[in-house]
């Protein structure tokens, strides 16, 4: 897949308004993701998508950070200037057309090494991921009116 075939669908899911608002966000759930798994993991990953999106999984980052899920969409929120539900609702455009594009083994190996509560972020139930090690409980954040919450811009 072509990095604007991919773009199109992060946009669509996202419903962005652009092509270059799906871009910066895909580039930063791709740089927080990049710092959660092993370097290792996130250089198979980057050789699974498209130029130039997966330079945001190649920088040098040592060692991976145990953070969990409310954690990551802290960080995602904090790069994209949204809300934390929005980085929710962005990081799911993002991860789901990540597990869309790259093998499946690929996504089960980044799901070994996330948290359980991680799996529907890229389109999965995670049952098959529940009660191994690691994950927080909680749900997806649902109960409200299941709208986008506004972004703010810089």
């Amino acid at each position: 897949m072509r990095a604007d075939e991919f773009l199109t669908r992060v946009r669509d899911r996202g419903e962005f308004h652009s092509q270059e608002e799906a871009e910066q966000v895909t580039e930063a759930v791709l740089c927080v993701l990049g710092s959660r798994i092993v370097p290792e993991e996130a250089s198979d990953l980057a050789a699974q998508l498209p130029a130039p999106l997966d330079e945001a999984l190649r920088p040098e980052r040592g060692r991976p950070e145990p953070f969990d899920r409310e954690e990551f969409l802290r960080r995602v929120a904090q790069q994209t200037g949204a809300r934390p539900r929005t980085a929710e609702w962005d990081s799911s455009a993002v991860l789901s057309t990540v597990a869309e594009t790259v093998s499946a083994g690929q996504v089960r190996h980044l799901l070994d090494q996330l948290p359980a509560d991680w799996a529907d972020l890229f389109g999965s139930t995670g049952e098959r991921h529940a009660g191994r090690r690691g994950g927080t409980a909680g749900g997806t954040g649902t109960g409200d009116d299941g709208d986008k919450a506004p972004r703010r811009h810089a």
